[in-house]
């Protein structure tokens, strides 16, 4: 059994709407914090993606980028002070030649849904293999083409939940493709579940387990904050985690926080 001592600061009467689920300021504050993180990241990789990112982006072969951020996001950056691309160059491979990467050179990030090097061996094997039965991952990630970029996003997270393994990655990997480019999709729910780290936060800070009521509330903080929804998951992730533990930047440059959203959020949920 694992054990999770999460930060909860001390409660001073602070109440929200938007956040029922909390009762400190401080809490308030961490979470406009995360939002404006989050939301930095997912302009940062539209803008100007570090690292893998950025050549996934840019890879003149759409499969062979699509898989490369794929891979990025299930095996996850390390975050570490200098390169947190490092360790993930050495594991990742291309499309073409058919392999897989191999255990031994695996080092999982933190948000890995992957427990050791092995089963994220198997995991990323899983995935390769599912997109070999869709033509291609181009063909794969298009799905139908008289899909809207939301419909898309919601059908493709819902496919990719028969994969073995790779969990809730799944989402982050989805939004990361729409940012680079590379998929025409665009969450419009945060998707909650049961299990994943962001929708545990999300039961604790809205307040309830159902998942549609975490989804209506979760469009309405990102509404009033006016931030893409897509950014609650890295956040309420973060804002989740036991205490003392850093945040998780997934790979995102010192300076990618979107300040104007951390304002914006901190307004919505009155502690600004």
């Amino acid at each position: 059994m694992r054990v999770r001592h999460l930060a909860r600061a001390a409660e001073d009467g602070y109440s929200s709407p938007l956040v029922p689920g909390l009762r400190a300021t401080a809490d308030a504050q961490a979470l406009a914090d995360e939002i404006g993180s989050a939301t930095g990241r997912l302009a940062e990789l539209a803008v100007a993606p570090p690292g893998l990112y950025a050549e996934a982006g840019s890879a003149p072969d759409r499969d062979e980028g699509i898989w490369l951020a794929l891979q990025v996001t299930l095996i996850g950056p390390l975050d570490e002070a200098g390169d947190p691309f490092a360790a993930l160059r050495e594991a990742v491979v291309p499309w073409a030649g058919g392999a897989v990467p191999a255990a031994e050179t695996i080092a999982a990030g933190p948000r890995s849904p992957f427990s050791d090097p092995a089963a994220a061996a198997r995991g990323v094997a899983a995935l390769r293999a599912w997109l070999e039965r869709q033509g291609s991952p181009a063909a794969a990630i298009d799905g139908d083409a008289a899909w809207t970029p939301s419909r898309r996003f919601a059908r493709l997270y819902e496919r990719l939940g028969t994969v073995s393994g790779i969990g809730r990655s799944r989402y982050d990997g989805l939004a990361v493709l729409g940012r680079l480019g590379l998929a025409d999709v665009e969450a419009d729910s945060l998707h909650a579940g049961d299990r994943d780290d962001a929708s545990l936060a999300a039961k604790r800070v809205f307040g309830i387990g159902d998942p549609l009521l975490l989804d209506r509330r979760a469009g309405d903080l990102a509404d009033a904050a006016g931030v893409p929804v897509a950014a609650l998951d890295l956040a309420l992730a973060n804002h989740g985690r036991p205490a003392g533990r850093p945040r998780i930047t997934m790979g995102a440059s010192p300076g990618a926080a979107d300040e104007d959203a951390r304002e914006r959020a901190a307004e919505a949920l009155g502690v600004d």
